[in-house]
């Protein structure tokens, strides 16, 4: 039997003299560019909350001279290997029978203008609604049916109750839907936080669209107000449209309760009795403009009722 041969290495041979080379896993070969590159950070191209094809076009994006197109259309052409869609968002709070003849519009509006196929998701927060939208709407005559619509749509009975931060950020989209749909649960308060807890460190491109659609998807109930509060605990890592318009009823409020001491305070060393009901009546004035009125009277009011007295 001859003598084994070596006839290559066992890996690829290391470009610096003296580097030692892992024998598995990544190996780079670093090469230092003067011209067309981009530097992207870890906190993106490493990120545990976004899917690889969200980190994929993220870094696409990125790369892209200022000014650039990015629309859907763009993209498709650029990436003619994917499958792109639309997907229209409906936020659902009661049966609305209107929407049979609404969302087919919509549907048929955004097909003709992308050229794309389009989804309908439909977000609702109790089960009776789901089932309602989830029904197909048929337009067309007996004989013959011309368009037929079939919305997906998600609610309390088909969606996650997501409390773990981890898991939220394993999928935002999920974790985002499963806040809104759960709107009515007992425990909202503890779902809405994790899904705030898990956008911290999340580019503000991702996070910003996640704070108004959950925002937009709470409506009215009384989930929406602790989502705003929640929000505003921590706004240094929002500045979407939303938390601007949180820190300025922050500022706002702050006026107004500066100027109900200023004048309490003015009363006070004026002598004046305040009875409860001015008292409260005051304190619970939240118009800036108002209470800058009142101040200016309580100097040479006589009572602090007089105050109030329009001139």
């Amino acid at each position: 039997m001859g003598t084994p041969q070596v006839t290559a290495p066992p890996c690829a041979p290391s470009s610096v003299p003296g580097d030692a080379t892992p024998s598995s896993g990544v190996i780079h070969v670093n090469f230092r560019h003067a011209a067309g590159f981009t530097v992207i950070g870890n906190h993106l191209a490493q990120h545990r909350g976004l899917s690889l094809a969200a980190i994929g076009l993220a870094a696409h994006i990125q790369s892209l001279p200022a000014g650039a197109r990015i629309g859907i259309k763009h993209l498709a052409e650029r990436f003619p290997e994917s499958e792109p869609f639309v997907l229209a968002i409906e936020a659902q709070g009661k049966k609305d029978p209107r929407k049979t003849a609404s969302w087919p519009y919509c549907v048929t509006y955004l097909h003709n203008r992308y050229g794309l196929p389009v989804l309908l998701l439909v977000v609702c927060q109790d089960r009776a609604t789901a089932e309602w939208a989830a029904r197909p709407i048929s337009i067309g005559v007996r004989q013959w049916q011309t368009l037929a619509l079939n919305p997906l749509v998600a609610g309390p009975h088909n969606m996650p109750v997501i409390t773990d931060v981890a898991e939220a950020r394993k999928d935002l989209a999920l974790a985002t839907l499963a806040a809104i749909t759960h709107a009515d649960n007992p425990d909202v308060g503890a779902i809405l936080k994790t899904l705030s807890a898990a956008l911290r460190d999340t580019p503000e491109t991702i996070a910003d669209p996640i704070v108004e659609l959950t925002a937009q998807g709470l409506g009215n109930r009384p989930a929406a107000q602790h989502w705003r509060n929640l929000v505003a605990v921590d706004t240094s890592f929002y500045k979407s449209f939303m938390s601007e318009e949180i820190r300025d009823e922050g500022r706002a409020q702050g006026r107004a309760q500066g100027r109900t001491e200023d004048i309490l305070l003015v009363l006070e060393q004026r002598g004046i009795t305040v009875p409860d009901k001015v008292r409260e009546r005051i304190t619970d004035c939240g118009d800036p403009e108002t209470l800058r009125q009142w101040l200016m009277r309580a100097v040479t009011a006589a009572s602090a009722e007089e105050i109030f007295a329009e001139k």
